[in-house]
């Protein structure tokens, strides 16, 4: 069982249950899924950039990427339908829990002048998101092998419809929400 995991059922879920006055284990708010993607659109004028980025989210998460495609042409970007303009992976269960313990403990306090992620960041039904500017931060990228800045985007989605039980949550978790 991945530590953070571990810590969610002896820990958090008797601190939730007390914060939130609930008796059912099965009511308190708990982490579903963890969505990485990658927006890779210099991928249409260089094509060894999806790639290598398929590669990085890769190896931080522990799970092959899933390349997606246009659904829509746009002329505008030079957006043809079916091209590849990204890489996603949705993790569940013990690399959910792995991932997001790497990304608390060892990737946020790499970011330079890291404050906090932004309270805020919530969509309204308990989900929360938030944007790296490049994937060096996590240690398992090489910094020497890396010939491009790729960010990327991290989607927590949990059980509730709250938000403020889902921040309560992911505070339990030892996300460092920044003072508002």
């Amino acid at each position: 069982m991945a530590r953070l995991q571990e810590r969610y059922y002896k820990e958090i879920m008797g601190r939730l249950a007390e914060k939130l006055g609930r008796k059912n284990p099965n009511s308190l708010p708990k982490l579903q899924k963890v969505v990485v993607n990658m927006g890779v659109g210099k991928a249409l004028t260089e094509k060894t950039r999806m790639e290598a980025a398929a590669e990085q989210l890769s190896q931080i998460t522990g799970q092959k990427a899933l390349i997606t495609k246009a659904k829509k042409a746009v002329s505008g970007f030079r957006l043809r339908e079916n091209n590849e303009i990204g890489c996603k992976v949705t993790l569940r269960g013990k690399r959910m829990y792995e991932f997001l313990d790497r990304l608390i403990s060892v990737a946020l306090p790499r970011i330079r002048d890291f404050r906090g992620v932004n309270p805020k960041s919530f969509d309204g039904n308990g989900n929360y998101s938030l944007g790296l500017a490049e994937q060096a931060v996590f240690p398992e990228i090489d910094p020497d092998k890396v010939t491009f800045a790729q960010g990327m985007d991290i989607t927590m989605v949990t059980s509730t419809h709250s938000d403020d039980e889902a921040r309560e949550l992911l505070r339990l978790f030892g996300m460092p929400f920044r003072e508002s």
